[in-house]
């Protein structure tokens, strides 16, 4: 896919666009247009749902059921303005006229659903809590649906890719960030995910964990890679919940956390466990120490850090994020436990006394 010019051409076009609209952070416009593809892709999958239920002559109850907000629990009537959660459907607001009526939906309405989505408790809900929706003008709101509606129609026509369509849309405004001179994230090509999650070949029993992991391309990979082994179809609801909580992410970036959430929702996994924490830290969850089976990352290797600030339980005597990473991951995993991690050469070639 990202050798598909004319794909290059409408991330082109939806990059210029926000730029030219007045979001200039690259990072803060790479989370705008998630929400948008976010918005499309629960439909899209909503819908699918519903159709494989109907074939099968099966109940389904569809997440637009109903009306948002909910009614109060006291059942006392309020002042609270409600809509039909079927208006909160991609397919339903992107034909709202005048384009001023369809911002004020998705900032009124459509945004808050999509920040409650699976219920209060959930990792989800807790790191979308201060998220906002700052497209800033009807216009630019307009076009970017427009051009996201062509995006998805482009990739539809390849039947046999196996889409990752927010990862390709990620990466491409990625090389615009890096054309452009910004700083920015850097997603772990998908063939190198492939190798390694080929490598250590992870089983549906395995806890899967990965203590940086960005927009989650580690955890989905290893996803994936188990249900080309399973029916998918044979698993009850149990079932299916107990293989979604096997995958555990941490990232030091919320904006990278609910990414990664949504990233993982699109792909198929109802309630993903990504969160914020340094894993380096003080703060890091010493419950999650000797529990994974599997370890897959490619973390940020950024220098030195503040040894005031580095957990206590780590024993290298260093600073260098490089080795305390591999030392967490080390720590992080079982007896018999097993790692896919992207390190920098001089891990293995450095003479010091943390390196040996």
């Amino acid at each position: 896919m990202l050798n598909n010019p004319e794909l290059k051409r409408l991330i082109d076009e939806l990059w210029n666009k926000f730029w030219s609209g007045g979001i200039a952070n690259p990072l803060t416009a790479i989370e705008q247009i998630t929400y948008l593809i976010f918005m499309k892709r629960i439909d899209d999958l909503d819908l699918e749902k519903q159709q494989r239920a109907e074939f099968a002559d099966e109940d389904y109850h569809s997440i637009f059921d109903g009306v948002f907000p909910e009614a109060s629990e006291d059942g006392q009537e309020d002042k609270v303005i409600r809509v039909a959660k079927e208006t909160l459907r991609w397919s339903h607001f992107k034909n709202i006229s005048p384009n001023d009526k369809k911002l004020e939906h998705i900032q009124s309405f459509v945004f808050p659903f999509i920040k409650a989505l699976n219920g209060e408790t959930a990792h989800f809900t807790k790191h979308m809590k201060n998220a906002v929706f700052i497209i800033p003008s009807p216009s630019l709101l307009d076009e970017a649906i427009s051009t996201i509606e062509a995006i998805f129609a482009e990739m539809r026509k390849d039947s046999n890719q196996h889409q990752d369509i927010q990862g390709d849309v990620y990466e491409m405004l990625l090389n615009e960030i890096a054309s452009a001179g910004k700083n920015g994230q850097f997603r772990t090509p998908r063939h190198i995910i492939q190798l390694l999650v080929e490598l250590i070949n992870p089983s549906e029993k395995d806890k899967v964990g990965d203590p940086a992991c960005g927009i989650g391309g580690f955890l989905l990979g290893a996803y994936q890679h188990v249900l080309e082994h399973i029916d998918l179809s044979l698993l009850g609801d149990k079932e299916k919940e107990l293989l979604d909580s096997q995958y555990q992410g941490y990232d030091i970036d919320v904006t990278m956390v609910r990414l990664g959430l949504m990233n993982m929702m699109m792909h198929g996994i109802d309630n993903p466990n990504i969160d914020y924490m340094d894993t380096l830290s003080k703060k890091f969850d010493h419950g999650e120490l000797g529990t994974y089976d599997v370890i897959l990352a490619n973390p940020p290797f950024t220098g030195n850090l503040n040894k005031g600030e580095i957990d206590d339980t780590l024993s290298l005597s260093t600073t260098k994020t490089e080795l305390l990473f591999i030392e967490r991951i080390h720590t992080m995993l079982r007896n018999g436990g097993t790692a896919g991690v992207i390190i920098p050469q001089g891990v293995l070639f450095g003479t010091a006394k943390a390196f040996q």
